[in-house]
């Protein structure tokens, strides 16, 4: 073994610590704890931007409120200085500090030594240096200690005017409210928290209805559905979306079960034929020519089940949509034209009339040639069944961008019980069960009409039966989603 071929084996084992995912604990790879942390995270920012918005217009609007105050006295008092000098401002000082009802008016009149000259401040709080503007310091007033929001003034011949409020009151307000939002905070976090943990547990009980059901599924058991509440929400929804997959998917299973079981039915009968004409001929053939005619009608029985399996396959392409690459434009009324030529000579040895009623030019958008093959299967069956002396009709009618092909005869038909199962690959009815074909015509017709946004209609013809084949003439209309509706 080489050396890369060992690492290779290295890389790739199970077993290597380099192959395995990293290690996290069960709950951090939680969907339900990712969406529940989401839920609280945004809660919690919610309330706390409620929480400063609050502070911002209660305590904060206080705080403005006393600086705006302080600024407009300040001003006044610098104009009352330039007005009348040291006396007038003095005597501004004095009569403001009798008007103040509230007592809450702070001034101080110092000179270049801070000695003081007027004001009901006894000193200059020695907290307040000189070269500082705005400040919130505690103050004495009569022997009682408070805080002041001052402003700073500096006045011509190394005077300091000092004006504030007396914001103690205000204060205590406010580390109430914001002790108050704290705690309203804190309530709000634990809620959010209680929240998270109540949606995480109803997110786990609402997606371990599905995680059961999937289980269910994936151990075979094909028959569980999702629980659906009746509440009509979001999770409804999914349930509902996810019992229409598994219905369909049910269907799907069904049906390559009964397709296995008709492959092996219908493929049996010519493949023994086969083996046993060859058998015999082997043990029994006389000369040559009789060998080499057992030879031949093997053979016949053997493109038989050839051509079975090529029709399978063409089917199984056309519904993957791999030949959507040759789609055009293209004029359908030459088709038809040739079509019923083609068909013609098969009516007449039957003596069946073929007639044709399409307009002089019938625009399709799609695969010519898958067309084509869908309308030669469809008239193909109506003169299998038709009987001598009958009548098929090929119609053609366009109508609101579409196209509708209408093959018509006087046959049998297909009875209404179960006309549609016609569409389904191996399946003939009791008229057909006497008739050469694998019952894969109509399979593929339905196959094409998918392909091409389009439908297939099966209708009484009373009697006999009328397919309508519907097409796309545009582009715009083709790239719409498949129609699989079938008239029953």
């Amino acid at each position: 073994m080489t050396e890369a071929r060992a690492a290779d084996l290295v890389v790739r084992s199970p077993a290597s610590p380099l192959a395995r995912p990293p290690a996290h604990p069960r709950f951090l790879r939680s969907a339900a704890l990712r969406f529940a942390a989401i839920y609280a995270l945004l809660f919690g920012l919610s309330a706390l931007a409620l929480a400063l918005f609050l502070w911002w217009e209660t305590a904060g609007l206080l705080d403005r409120e006393t600086d705006q105050a302080i600024s407009a006295d300040v001003q006044s008092l610098a104009e009352r200085w330039q007005e009348g000098g040291l006396p007038a401002l003095i005597v501004t000082i004095q009569n403001r500090l009798a008007e103040n009802v509230d007592d809450n008016a702070i001034y101080l009149l110092v000179d270049p030594a801070l000695e003081r000259i007027a004001g009901n401040l006894a000193f200059w709080p020695t907290s307040l240096p000189l070269n500082r503007t705005w400040a919130e310091l505690p103050i004495e007033r009569a022997g009682i200690r408070s805080l002041a929001r001052v402003r700073r003034y500096n006045l011509p011949g190394g005077l300091h005017l000092l004006v504030g409020r007396d914001v103690q009151v205000r204060a205590e307000l406010r580390d109430l409210l914001t002790g108050a939002l704290f705690w309203a905070l804190l309530v709000v976090l634990v809620l959010g928290l209680a929240g998270a943990i109540v949606i995480r547990g109803l997110f786990r009980r609402a997606l371990a209805n599905v995680s059961t059901t999937a289980a269910a599924i994936s151990a075979g058991d094909l028959s569980q559905r999702v629980r659906i509440t009746g509440r009509g929400d979001e999770f409804d929804r999914l349930s509902e979306t996810i019992n229409e997959m598994l219905e369909r998917i049910s269907r799907l299973m069904d049906g390559v079960r009964q397709v296995s079981n008709a492959i092996a039915h219908d493929l049996r009968t010519p493949i023994t034929r086969a083996r046993t004409r060859l058998e015999d001929a082997a043990l029994h053939a006389q000369s040559e020519a009789d060998l080499h005619a057992a030879i031949e009608r093997a053979i016949a029985d053997l493109d038989g089940v050839v051509a079975v399996f090529q029709a399978l396959l063409r089917i199984a392409e056309i519904e993957a949509g791999a030949r959507r690459s040759a789609f055009a434009s293209f004029d359908a009324a030459p088709l038809l034209s040739d079509l019923v030529d083609l068909y013609g000579a098969v009516a007449e040895e039957k003596g069946i009339s073929l007639r044709l009623q399409s307009p002089e030019r019938l625009a399709l958008f799609g695969d010519r040639e898958l067309i084509q093959q869908a309308i030669a299967n469809l008239l193909d069956n109506a003169l299998k069944f038709s009987p001598p002396g009958g009548v098929v009709r090929l119609a053609a009618e366009s109508a609101s961008g579409m196209t509708a092909i209408t093959v018509a005869d006087r046959g049998p038909g297909i009875p209404p019980a179960v006309r549609v199962r016609a569409t389904e690959r191996f399946f003939r009815g009791e008229a057909a069960r006497h008739t050469p074909g694998a019952g894969l015509g109509l399979a593929l017709v339905q196959a094409v009409a998918q392909l091409h946004a389009g439908s297939l209609t099966l209708a009484d013809n009373a009697p006999g039966l009328r397919a309508v084949l519907r097409l796309p003439g545009t582009a715009e209309l083709a790239a719409r989603p498949a129609a699989t509706a079938m008239d029953a």
